[in-house]
């Protein structure tokens, strides 16, 4: 586990406000595959976000950078994959809270689900036809629609 906050001798936390989440290492992407946290990069800036003045104080802005062309932590046809999907790179960012552990937590969360859903592989589609029922109901409603339109039109003779 990676810890998010820093406890000085009396107890008290320093440098976030006391708050004692964790973010597992490795960060698990999809039940086979988990990228450990030395390869996504964190940086911390000031937040546009919620905080008022504590905003211009801390850097609770959180960044997570992952370099998929860089990554050994993914298969050659994952790492194609996902960068003909996302590029080299994939950058989530979160500054919603005054946290900057929650922020990190959500920027981590968000770079999982984008992960997530460029490594998934597609099923192909199998073309099907149509049903018996189904042909019969849409020539049914054809021959409906052309009687209605039959019906509208000027009747012969009338000039």
């Amino acid at each position: 586990m990676w810890p998010l906050s820093r406890r000085d001798e009396r107890g008290d936390t320093a440098g976030t406000v006391g708050c004692d989440m964790a973010i597992e290492d490795p960060l698990r992407i999809t039940r086979d595959v988990a990228i450990p946290l030395a390869e996504i990069e964190l940086r911390a800036s000031r937040s546009s976000g919620p905080g008022g003045q504590h905003a211009n104080v801390t850097a609770s802005r959180v960044e997570a950078v992952f370099d998929i062309s860089a990554s050994s932590s993914l298969t050659a046809a994952q790492r194609e994959r996902a960068m003909a999907r996302l590029g080299p790179r994939v950058t989530a960012i979160a500054q919603d809270t005054r946290s900057q552990a929650r922020n990190r937590e959500l920027a981590l969360e968000r770079l999982r689900s984008r992960l997530a859903g460029a490594l998934a592989v597609r099923r192909t589609r199998r073309a099907t036809k149509p049903t018996r029922g189904a042909r019969e109901r849409r020539l049914a409603q054809k021959r409906r629609r052309s009687d209605i339109k039959r019906d509208r039109r000027r009747p012969p003779g009338d000039d």
